[in-house]
């Protein structure tokens, strides 16, 4: 039975269905060698990566949010020893099509989880993308008309392991959905220091509210797409962080809607500035989880907004 209702036209109308990562079982603290970004692989050797239990009860409180604005949650099937806290980068909802990502090999076997979801919508609304397009869900962000995605170039592709989306990815969507604008950043990468890696474009920048944005200036690899965004926000919309505040994931708070916004206790600067500016702060500890390099954009892959 088809009964799963699929729209997303931006970032922060309000939030009636998603999927959430599954915090158990992901497998413990992995060899060096089967880190794939730089935030794990510092906290691998600084022997602080995250517990089994601490994923859980922090995932679990973000749980505790969605019930509270009574959104329907869905996980994704378990798989004993994967990584499954991330559900944003498997998939995406661009309007009224879900896309089914291509992601790095690594992280292959998280996708064919969510077929017991995916399965239960309309098959007209599915889009797998073609073999070398490679596009994952943190570097895909709708603002209404605009879509912006976070790319690499063919350099980047084959040096770092840290670049998930190419320009043929791009071009994909970019000619699916040509009735949108698509913009293409491109982002710093770094397979090894932290505050120099944008591992996605929401981990740089970020639309809240009706017409503010979150922004890093230095995940960008071009000044002039900065200038660009804080043209099209206004200087007076957008909070600019650092590499610092960057690396611990100021950016990728999640909205619930354009009034209400998931954020970490520890965002101080961030969180009052958003209170400021009139929005309510849900705050969640997530400190655990951020050490494997994502945080609460990254735990969620929207299906339904208003």
């Amino acid at each position: 039975m088809k009964n799963i209702s699929i729209h997303v036209p931006n970032e922060t109308n309000t939030l009636k269905s998603l999927i959430l990562g599954l915090p158990d079982d992901f497998g413990g603290t992995p060899l060096i060698q089967d880190c794939y970004d730089p935030q794990s692989r510092f906290h691998v050797r600084n022997n602080s990566f995250p517990k089994q239990g601490d994923v859980t009860k922090e995932m679990d409180e973000l749980l505790q949010v969605f019930h509270k604005y009574h959104i329907k949650v869905y996980r994704p099937n378990n798989i004993i020893g994967l990584n499954q806290v991330f559900a944003r980068d498997i998939g995406f909802v661009i309007g009224n099509h879900f896309v089914v990502a291509n992601v790095i090999e690594d992280r292959k076997d998280e996708v064919p989880a969510i077929n017991s979801i995916t399965e239960k919508m309309n098959p007209d609304q599915l889009l797998k993308l073609p073999k070398g397009a490679y596009v994952e869900g943190g570097d895909v962000i709708i603002y209404n008309k605009y879509v912006f995605v976070g790319v690499s170039n063919q350099d980047d592709c084959q040096k770092f392991q840290v670049a998930r989306t190419n320009y043929k990815g791009f071009n994909y969507l970019k000619e699916k959905f040509s009735h949108l604008h698509f913009f293409a950043f491109e982002l710093n990468k770094s397979d090894t220091i932290p505050e120099d890696n944008s591992l996605h474009l929401d981990c740089c920048f970020q639309p809240i509210g009706e017409d503010k944005a979150i922004i890093s200036p230095n995940g960008f690899r071009n000044k002039n797409d900065v200038d660009e965004l804080i043209k099209l926000f206004g200087n007076e919309n957008v909070l600019l962080v650092t590499s610092k505040e960057m690396s611990n994931m100021y950016t990728n708070v999640f909205s619930i809607s354009k009034n209400v916004i998931i954020s970490d206790p520890r965002f101080i600067r961030l969180n009052d500035w958003l209170e400021k500016n009139g929005f309510t702060v849900e705050k969640v500890a997530y400190n655990e989880i951020s050490k494997m390099g994502g945080l609460f954009r990254c735990s969620t892959l929207p299906l339904l907004r208003e």
